[in-house]
């Protein structure tokens, strides 16, 4: 059987959030769900390769990337590769994804099921720091999955902020640029950081309805929101993870000093069926092979 390939664009057609987040909390309640740590191999130059691979009873992905940092400067993509799809009865190859539009996809998908379950505000106005792929999807997801209409974008660069303020509006969608991202937090009871995560990007206090999904930081040597604004969240509000991993992957929590261990994750509130807690919500996602197995799953439905 030759494998379909598929590019972005029909990556993304096969990969509608409802359906993204309807197979994610699918998974999280599917026992035979196997996804391995992920091997994570420096490369020369600063870049690393990511070996990520998952299954089910009937499906087996690997994802294999490449994040590459560095590219951001010069215009170019930062993470690129491939998303394997395999038939586990035959051992036959279903599908190749995009990876860089899966896992644009599928990190929005699931701070959108996270929002769902846990923010106690969802009308937005909604605060994206970070104005490249993971905003882009983060804002098409919230705006879609959720009916946000109106959101502040913050970036580093001015350009790319401007970009995503007409891409939004080109969708009938209320946007402007923000210069100071803990300044518009006050306004905004939904907000995401989605950078490159070489620095604190937030520091603000939330708003007691805020809901903050931070995606950026995915090492122990990443982080996007100081410390003070993490050990917040812990006194005063709640801290949920996406999965067990971020307990040595989360950087933001770890460098803040706090036990990620002992911190509620995603499955927890979907098999428990958890009701949103009062006060405000920090959601720190930091990847796992499982969403990727997700993502496949939808592309085999479609």
């Amino acid at each position: 059987m030759t494998p379909t390939l598929l590019d972005p664009a029909q990556t993304a057609a096969r990969l509608p959030y409802p359906l993204l987040v309807s197979e994610l909390a699918a998974l999280l309640k599917d026992s035979s769900v196997q996804a391995p740590p992920r091997v994570v191999q420096p490369l020369p130059g600063g870049g690393s390769l990511f070996v990520m691979p998952a299954l089910d009873a009937r499906t087996a992905i690997t994802k294999l990337i490449t994040f590459t940092p560095g590219n951001a400067a010069a215009g170019l993509p930062t993470i690129q590769g491939d998303v394997v799809v395999f038939d586990v009865a035959t051992g036959q190859r279903r599908l190749m994804l995009d990876g860089p539009t899966v896992t644009a996809r599928r990190t929005a998908a699931v701070s959108l099921l996270a929002a769902q379950r846990l923010a106690p505000n969802t009308q937005g106005p909604m605060l994206i720091v970070g104005a490249g792929v993971q905003g882009l999807a983060h804002l098409e997801a919230f705006a879609e999955g959720l009916g946000v209409r109106e959101f502040r974008v913050a970036s580093r660069r001015a350009a790319s902020a401007q970009a995503l303020v007409h891409h939004a509006q080109s969708l009938g969608l209320n946007a402007r640029m923000v210069f100071d991202a803990d300044v518009a937090l006050a306004d905004c009871p939904l907000a995401v950081t989605c950078t490159p995560a070489s620095a604190v990007v937030l520091s603000a206090l939330p708003r007691p309805d805020g809901f903050i999904s931070a995606v950026g930081a995915f090492t122990p040597a990443m982080l996007e929101l100081s410390a003070a604004l993490c050990q917040h969240f812990a006194a005063k509000g709640s801290i949920f993870v996406d999965t067990a991993d971020a307990s040595h992957e989360a950087g933001d929590l770890l460098q803040a000093g706090l036990d990620v261990s002992r911190i509620a994750t995603l499955a927890d509130v979907i098999r428990q069926d958890m009701k949103k807690p009062a006060g405000p919500v920090l959601f720190k996602s930091c990847g796992w092979a499982g969403w990727d197995l997700a993502a496949a799953r939808a592309a085999l439905a479609v």
